[in-house]
């Protein structure tokens, strides 16, 4: 674990696809190959005819995150099905038919965050070391997960343009 990230750190993390999305005029994904292949294909072919600047963050998993590399693919289906690394596309392009521009391509989340979590060396080694404070930063966490998927869910569901007007 990072000398820096022993504590642990109790803010949510930055959100660089949404804060992207305000712009209007950015493609944006967010993907996990070995959670969605297909949904990866989606976001290159969509950001490769984008005619403006185009966004893909992608899940990638680390030797320093700590667990067995040869399962990084089941490990990027957890992150997404706790709703840590919810699926989406974002493509202006659709707002000039009519359609919400943000695209959820993640299932609402079906696995707690705390076994995703707690599958991580970062997150194990907290908990031994500082009990307390793991606690405390998983219910954080939990939370933020949370709020996170279900703004995420709200802006997908927004009417946009002629959509509107009906």
């Amino acid at each position: 674990m990072a000398k820096f990230a022993a504590g642990g750190k109790p803010r949510p993390k930055k959100d660089l696809g949404l804060l992207a999305m305000t712009y209007g005029g950015i493609y944006v994904a967010k993907v996990a190959m070995g959670a969605n292949p297909n949904q990866v294909v989606k976001a290159f072919v969509e950001a490769e005819s984008y005619p403006g600047p185009s966004l893909i963050i992608a899940y990638s998993h680390c030797i320093a995150h700590g667990y067995n590399l040869v399962k990084g693919c089941e490990h990027q289906k957890q992150a997404v099905n706790t709703g840590h690394w919810p699926l989406y596309r974002f493509d202006p392009q659709l707002k000039e038919e009519g359609k919400n521009p943000l695209q959820l391509d993640s299932k609402a989340p079906t696995l707690d965050f705390e076994e995703y979590a707690y599958g991580e060396n970062r997150y194990r080694t907290l908990k031994q070391s500082k009990p307390e404070t793991a606690a405390q930063l998983l219910k954080l966490a939990k939370n933020d997960v949370a709020q996170r998927y279900a703004l995420m869910e709200q802006l997908a569901k927004l009417p946009c343009g002629r959509e509107q007007e009906e």
